[in-house]
């Protein structure tokens, strides 16, 4: 039987779509409540917020350098500059999403090599603030500017970009006093100031560059731009212009600089040339030199190679970092703890057989010159380099006297006010002894140190100040670079203090002495002084560079010429009004008085001598009217 067919119930469709209109509408009136109550939020109650996020996205602030301060000698050459440069960035937000492949293009465009591109990478990498650009490539050439314009749509996010750069124009004269800057690396990146140095990608890196670093970057500047949608900046809505660092003017006289490496030639060794009225450092020769712009830009690892692995360290400062036995230069130093402690007089006399023993002992340490002198006092002592004068007085001082005495001279500690590579040196002492060798001080370790070997080890620098305080007569004037910074004069904040000594003669009766070296018809270093229209108090000095068994004599022909004698000689002038003080160190030049003497003498004359080679008028007679002291 067939089955009924059921009618459709239409009362029941009509509910059902009623039922699911209003849960639509339900729904749709929660979405639009929801999106309501979001707009709200948004635009009201996160209005600030919200506007600022807004203003974030377009608007940008931008960082501008500071142009670094030049550095002048202290007759107004230029011996730091800034020369204008081209220089590539890149402001990865602008690179389209795929900077790596824009740093391809620009490698194969400007036919880089691996190294470059891997460098590019790091810079990149280096943390910075939404587009603010990285300087990738410094001091661009014409046809590399010409060649990222023609490519300019291959290399999105990259601009050339006018700059400042350093520039040296005196180059290796003055690489290592002046120093020179260079790319900051992630080291001191980390370091840095992070607002101060945005937009700054050089450093000072070493010398006055780097001690006077605050002073000579000065404070960053910026731009708030407005930017559309890709970066480019639509105008400028903001601007505050950076402060430039401040100018400094050094001690160093550019012209006295030149004529004292000339003097030294082309061999390994430095000078040093002090005013003894206020501590000016005149001039700072460390040879050989190398040519800072190099490292302006960014030296490629093969000059820097050359540099640093060259058996002469034409990268190693030799006034400041190099350590040396100083030899018979620190004997006036000696008598003067002699004379004041009063273990001699100058008229006390020792008689030289060409050696010298201990009491009770038979080891003999020889007098260079082996035959002997004869009765010694110490006038002659001095003039002859007598060494077996000075080994009696040292072992009648004590370690811990001539200790003492040698530290009030500056000797094996840090001197100088604004050279921070400057090394420490060493004077030995029987604790320094206890602490480091685990050795007791044996009696014939104080005769070696009195003629300046041994453990001592000291600067050139050092040097030239221990003979400074004997021009000065023991007044301390730390030697120091800066003569202005921005204008002020540097003040010394921790002053050594003068050496006072019980009878103010001594000085003079050490002058004497260090005359009669120069001047007497003995002296050891009387063809240095031939001719002077000045007198001069000096003191040379032979050191050696490797021991010499017992009972040898030095051989110079079967020494190897590294391993043979340094060169020593210290002098001021003129003698009764010093206004000069030079101290020269040359490696392995041999003979102190014949070698580094007359070094000395050539110094001293472009100094005080005019064009004409006749005596400056503030020198030719009484106390010099040059050399204000420092304040």
């Amino acid at each position: 039987m067939p089955q009924p067919i059921p009618l459709k119930d239409h009362e029941k469709e009509k509910h059902l779509v009623n039922r699911r209109l209003l849960a639509c509408a339900a729904m749709v009136f929660s979405l639009c409540a929801v999106l309501v109550g979001r707009l709200y939020v948004l635009q009201v109650l996160q209005h600030a917020q919200q506007t600022a996020v807004s203003e974030n996205n377009r608007v940008h602030v931008l960082p501008i350098a500071p142009e670094r301060g030049l550095i002048y000698d202290r007759n107004g050459v230029v011996l730091a500059d800034n020369k204008p440069s081209f220089d590539l960035t890149m402001t990865r937000e602008r690179a389209g999403g795929d900077s790596a492949k824009v740093l391809d293009t620009l490698t194969q465009v400007l036919g880089l090599t691996e190294d470059d591109r891997k460098q590019f990478d790091k810079d990149l990498r280096r943390g910075r603030k939404p587009f603010e650009p990285v300087t990738l490539m410094v001091g661009l050439s014409e046809e590399q500017i010409a060649l990222v314009a023609v490519n300019q749509f291959r290399l999105p996010g990259l601009d050339v970009e006018p700059q400042f750069i350093r520039e040296y124009p005196l180059a290796e004269h003055f690489a290592h006093s002046v120093g020179y800057v260079g790319r900051i690396n992630e080291k001191e990146a980390k370091t840095l100031d992070s607002t101060e140095y945005r937009g700054t990608q050089s450093i000072g890196k070493t010398g006055i560059e780097r001690f006077y670093e605050s002073q000579l970057h000065g404070h960053v500047g910026y731009e708030e731009v407005e930017t559309n949608a890709q970066g480019r900046v639509m105008r400028v809505l903001n601007h505050k212009a950076p402060t430039p660092g401040q100018d400094i003017v050094l001690t160093l006289d550019a012209h006295l600089q030149v004529a004292a490496e000339k003097a030294l030639g082309d061999r390994r060794g430095s000078v040093v040339v002090l005013d003894p009225a206020n501590g000016d450092v005149l001039a700072m020769v460390s040879n050989p030199s190398f040519d800072p712009n190099l490292f302006v830009k960014g030296i490629s690892f093969k000059q820097y190679a050359a540099l640093r692995d060259s058996i002469d360290r034409p990268l190693f400062n030799r006034v400041l970092r190099g350590l040396y036995a100083p030899g018979s230069t620190v004997k006036p130093e000696v008598a003067i703890a002699g004379l004041d402690s009063g273990v001699i007089t100058p008229g006390s006399r020792v008689f030289d057989p060409g050696y010298y023993e201990l009491p009770n002992y038979h080891h003999k340490y020889r007098n260079w010159n082996r035959s002997g002198d004869g009765w010694v006092d110490m006038y002659t002592a001095i003039m002859r380099s007598n060494d077996t004068y000075f080994y009696d007085l040292a072992h009648k001082l004590g370690i811990d006297r001539l200790h003492d005495y040698m530290a009030e001279f500056g000797l094996g500690q840090k001197v100088s006010l604004d050279m921070f590579e400057e090394a420490s040196g060493l004077m030995p002492s029987p604790e320094w002894k206890r602490a480091t060798r685990r050795q007791a001080w044996f009696p014939g370790e104080t005769l070696i140190l009195g003629i300046g070997q041994g453990y001592m080890q000291v600067t050139p620098l050092q040097l030239a100040q221990a003979t400074s305080l004997l021009a000065s007569k023991g007044v301390w004037h730390r030697p120091h670079l800066a003569m202005t910074v921005g204008g002020d004069t540097p003040i010394d904040p921790h002053p050594m203090p003068d050496i006072v000594l019980h009878d103010k003669h001594a000085w003079d009766q050490v002058n004497q002495g260090m005359q009669m070296v120069m001047h007497d018809p003995r002296g050891i270093a009387r063809a240095a002084a031939a001719g002077a229209q000045y007198r001069i108090a000096g003191k040379s000095g032979t050191a050696q560079v490797v021991a010499i068994k017992q009972g040898e004599r030095y051989n110079r022909n079967k020494t190897l010429e590294r391993h043979r004698d340094n060169a020593l000689f210290v002098g001021f002038a003129p003698a009764e009004h010093p206004s000069v003080v030079v101290a020269v160190m040359i490696e392995n030049g041999e003979a102190g008085g014949r070698v580094a003497g007359p070094v000395v003498r050539e110094v001293m004359d472009a100094y005080l001598l005019d064009e004409q080679g006749h005596l400056k008028p503030e020198y030719a007679g009484g106390a010099p009217t040059r050399g204000v002291p420092h304040t």
